[in-house]
C-alpha cells in the first residue's frame, strides 16, 4: 500500500535527506519519496500501524504532519534534523 502525508518545517535536500534516511530504518516501509515543493513524503508500507510509527518519527525529527501542533521546540528541531541532513549529503 502507499500513502502519501504533507508535512510541516520541510525546507530543503538536507530535510529531505534526513527524512529518507531515518524512515528506511523502519522496517516495513519503503520506497520513500520526499518533496520538497509539495511538503509531503511519500512512501509504501505494509499495515496501517507503518503510517502511525512514520508520523511520530517525522514528529521527533521536527516534521509534524499538516494539522498537528507545530510549536517552536518542532520547528527548532526540523533545523537540526536538517543541518544533519546536509552534512550527509
Amino acid at each position: 500500500m502507499n500513502t502519501t502525508l504533507e508535512i510541516q518545517n520541510l525546507k530543503c535536500g538536507g530535510c529531505a535527506n534526513t527524512i529518507r534516511t531515518r524512515l528506511e530504518e523502519l522496517g516495513d516501509v519503503d520506497s520513500i519519496t520526499v518533496n520538497t515543493d509539495e511538503n509531503s513524503v511519500s512512501f509504501d508500507y505494509k499495515n496501517d500501524s507503518n503510517i502511525n510509527e512514520v508520523k511520530v518519527l517525522l514528529s521527533r525529527l521536527g516534521y509534524p504532519v499538516l494539522g498537528e501542533l507545530n510549536p517552536l521546540t518542532k520547528k527548532a528541531k526540523s533545523f537540526v534534523s536538517c543541518a544533519v541532513g546536509r552534512m550527509k549529503n
